[in-house]
């Protein structure tokens, strides 16, 4: 089938525009071969910001990650940050991703060309770095160049507000006006000033280590830990921090120690993903290990695992979320501190708040809203959390933050077992079993046409439990904004969300039941 001569102009304008000779080598190629089906997906439209940024695999054509989306991108950032008068600069960092540093380097060429001074990262980093340097440096935003956890070919683009909080509307939707506005890439000024563009390096690292080091005590402790940065950029920071704390060295898993963008022992790099952490669970079985503990690339997110009679347990994000939820207040005080959910998240730390009468928030799924819980109020964040192995325990970093979140998991062992304190949140306040199930999609369209079916016929009955309340936060509800969100309440004390991803084409479905501390057993066979 021959390419529509659309398509075909489309893809030669593109072209014609894109500053990068491989790119536009690659697309000549797809219109020489007349690729319609590859056509067809790069030009289905613009990668569009989504959970704070753009995310996607890397390539040419809009909706791909490539130099002329970058320009493009910061662009818009820039035209937003001359539209509110922002008056600082500019963090740029990057991990060691395919592309991350030649997108770091465009961004602050774009933003210098635009008379922005720039803070340019020198190495890669984990993300936290970024975060925390924003609201360090007193900058007016901040960019980190990462796709996360996602597999080896994608990339990323994620934004920082002056706050050190990810954006939220409008100031996506402003970044993505000023996208639609600025013209062919090859056009976007891109030539980084010296005198505005300044290297940003060690010292960036080390201010994040000390404060990382400081929320925990620090002196001699006794704890075998195993820990991964599953290819990532986290190894060097994790062992620092993990030596200014007191504790022994770590067994690293080895295979899984230094950078690797292609990520040769998980194509998946979500420790989310079944089989990502069996040889860190390996390494623990032979060193009989206290401990699992694991980064995700960016080092933003953190498993853990634990010993459990004679073999190992992965703990869910729910688990860890209730454990260091208990660590962060049982470990503060005053009256001005808040923690914060997900609204996918177990309500478990609901619970836990109650007891210690400190508030507990609900928020919409992302740390772009975690992270803003107390705002309102002026209350201090003490510990927010989402179910997808993200935590903040430290207002200090107003994302999530995998290196801290394992220094407070690590404090937490020291202490005594994991699998016991698990046990006596379990008595206090019920055993909260929770499960996820996705399903994947070709695009994003399709993901939402499944929410939208849900919609149109919700069910009265899920296997035994009757339901008893539908919530649908398309129009906002329960006091928060509009999302694509349904939760279906049942009539056994368990409910399920239902929401599309907002960085991949899949939906998520989200269950939790609540049993007895005893019954585990039940727990499982309700959630399959």
């Amino acid at each position: 089938m021959a390419v529509p001569p659309d398509l075909t102009a489309r893809a030669r304008a593109w072209i014609a525009a894109d500053p990068d000779a491989a790119t536009r080598e690659e697309m000549q190629s797809l219109v020489d071969a007349q690729d319609i089906g590859a056509l067809t997906a790069r030009f289905a439209g613009r990668l569009e910001f989504g959970t704070a940024g753009l995310r996607g695999p890397l390539g040419a054509g809009p909706s791909r990650m490539n130099v002329a989306v970058v320009r493009a991108a910061s662009a818009g950032l820039a035209r937003h940050l001359r539209d509110h008068d922002a008056d600082g600069p500019v963090v740029v960092g990057f991990d060691h991703r395919r592309g991350s540093r030649t997108f770091a380097r465009e961004t602050a060429g774009v933003l210098a060309a635009a008379g922005i001074p720039v803070r340019l990262a020198t190495r890669h980093w984990p993300t936290p770095v970024t975060a925390y340097a924003v609201r360090d440096l007193g900058a007016v935003a901040g960019v980190m160049v990462t796709a996360s956890h996602n597999p080896a070919p994608d990339n990323g683009y994620k934004v920082y507000d002056a706050s050190g909080s990810q954006i939220i509307p409008p100031t996506d939707a402003e970044i993505s006006a000023g996208i639609d506005a600025a013209g062919p890439a090859v056009d976007i000024p891109s030539a980084p000033d010296a005198a505005i563009v300044a290297p940003l390096g060690d010292e960036a690292i080390t201010a994040y280590i000390d404060m990382a080091a400081a929320i925990i005590p620090s002196g001699p402790r006794e704890l075998r830990a195993v820990y991964t940065p599953i290819h990532g950029v986290g190894g060097d920071l994790f062992r620092a921090l993990w030596d200014r704390a007191g504790f022994g060295p770590p067994f690293v898993v080895g295979e899984q120690a230094d950078p690797d963008a292609d990520f040769p022992t998980a194509p998946f790099p979500n420790p989310e993903e079944p089989g990502v952490l069996d040889l860190a669970l390996d390494l623990a079985r032979r060193k009989r290990a206290d401990i699992v503990l694991a980064n995700d690339p960016d080092a933003d997110r953190l498993a853990v695992a634990i010993p459990e009679r004679d073999d190992w347990r992965v703990l869910t994000g729910d688990e860890i979320g209730a454990l260091l939820g208990a660590h962060a207040l049982a470990n503060s005080s005053g009256d001005d501190r808040v923690v914060a959910r997900s609204i996918v998240s177990s309500t478990w730390l609901d619970k836990i708040a109650a007891v210690a009468k400190v508030p507990a928030r609900v928020t919409l799924t992302g740390f772009k809203w975690i992270s803003r819980a107390g705002d309102a109020d002026g209350r201090r964040l003490v510990f927010g959390y989402e179910e997808a192995l993200g935590y903040a325990v430290t207002p200090r970093v107003r994302d999530k933050d995998g290196l801290t979140a394992a220094l407070a998991m690590a404090d937490l062992a020291a202490r005594g077992s994991v699998a016991d304190a698990l046990s006596d949140l379990a008595r206090a306040h019920g055993l909260h079993a929770t499960s996820q199930w996705s399903v994947r999609f070709t695009d994003a369209a399709d993901a939402a046409a499944f929410t939208a079916r849900l919609r149109a016929a919700p069910p009265t009955t899920l296997g035994p439990a009757r339901v008893v309340r539908i919530v649908d936060y398309l129009g906002g509800a329960d006091g928060l904004p509009p999302a694509d969100l349904v939760a279906i309440e049942l009539d056994n004390d368990a409910r399920v969300l239902v929401r599309p991803s907002g960085t991949e084409p899949k939906v998520k479905c989200y269950f939790e039941v609540v049993v007895d501390h005893e019954q585990r057993d039940q727990a499982a066979e309700q959630l399959a």
